[in-house]
């Protein structure tokens, strides 16, 4: 393969509100923390375990905007995007790495009446939605197989 693919595709819940940092040039970003779960039945314990990951996600300008205006701590998303690694110096002068998920699309999954808000203007940053689950139950734990369309 002469190409390379930096891809991510996430369907989790939101583990805070969307936090917003305005520059000077009417850009913005908007950050959030998401959690993604996975769960199996221990076959020496017979119990079921539960692994949760969490991802840094990155949205800018309109999009963030959009996701601070309707997306709420626990709300289920897909998000699509890249994988980017920053680095930074922190205050004690040492240099410090992020890994970060560059979101360039998203579809909101929780349900209309699960949300205070009213989602009025769903965001739709795909004409390719129809691949793309609509509906998730909105508890944090999958069961055994996965909803995803592939």
């Amino acid at each position: 393969m002469a190409g390379t693919l930096n891809k991510v595709m996430l369907i989790g819940n939101l583990g805070d509100e969307v936090k917003m940092h305005y520059f000077d040039d009417k850009n913005c970003v908007g950050r959030f923390p998401l959690a993604t779960s996975e769960s199996y039945v221990s076959k020496q314990t017979n119990e079921r375990i539960t692994n949760t990951e969490w991802h840094n996600i990155v949205v800018r300008n309109k999009a963030a905007e959009i996701c601070e205006k309707y997306l709420t701590k626990g709300d289920k998303v897909y998000i699509e995007g890249r994988i980017k690694t920053r680095k930074w110096t922190d205050d004690k002068g040492m240099e410090r790495y992020s890994t970060e998920i560059q979101c360039d699309e998203f579809t909101f999954l929780t349900p209309k009446s699960d949300q205070q808000p009213q989602q009025s203007q769903k965001p739709n940053t795909s004409d390719s939605n129809s691949q793309k689950p609509q509906s998730a139950p909105t508890n944090a734990e999958p069961e055994g197989d996965d909803d995803l369309p592939f």
